[in-house]
């Protein structure tokens, strides 16, 4: 069975575009525009990997973060954050809640992140 990325952003262009790379990578994905959805998907069918962006509206990625990471279904899911938000402020708030990486956007190049999402889930 294909690997399962959950693409969490508010961002439509963004998850479409990612989307329609990824699967034609094969790999299956999901979107949610916020965390309260990524939530109910989550608890649906667990991803093997989460792409999250910070800044959403209802409930932002630093607590859905935060709420995986205390769910002992969910904390072993590996979460990529995706933001804008820049400075070691934020790489750091990101890896000391559980984060396994840290992605800057805006994203230019889906290949470069695949790359990323290819090596995490190759070490889990």
């Amino acid at each position: 069975m294909a690997e399962h990325i959950l693409l969490v952003d508010d961002n439509e262009g963004f998850l479409d575009a990612a989307q329609e790379f990824f699967s034609s990578k094969g790999y299956r994905v999901s979107a949610a525009q916020d965390g309260q959805a990524a939530l109910k998907l989550v608890a649906q069918q667990q991803p093997d990997i989460i792409l999250l962006d910070v800044m959403m509206p209802r409930m932002d990625g630093w607590e859905t973060l935060k709420i995986l990471q205390d769910n002992e279904q969910t904390a072993d899911i590996p979460v990529l954050m995706l933001t804008a938000v820049r400075g070691s402020e934020s790489v750091k708030k990101s890896f000391d809640g559980g984060s396994v990486w840290y992605y800057s956007k805006p994203i230019t190049d889906h290949h470069d992140l695949l790359l990323v999402i290819r090596r995490i889930l190759d070490q889990t």
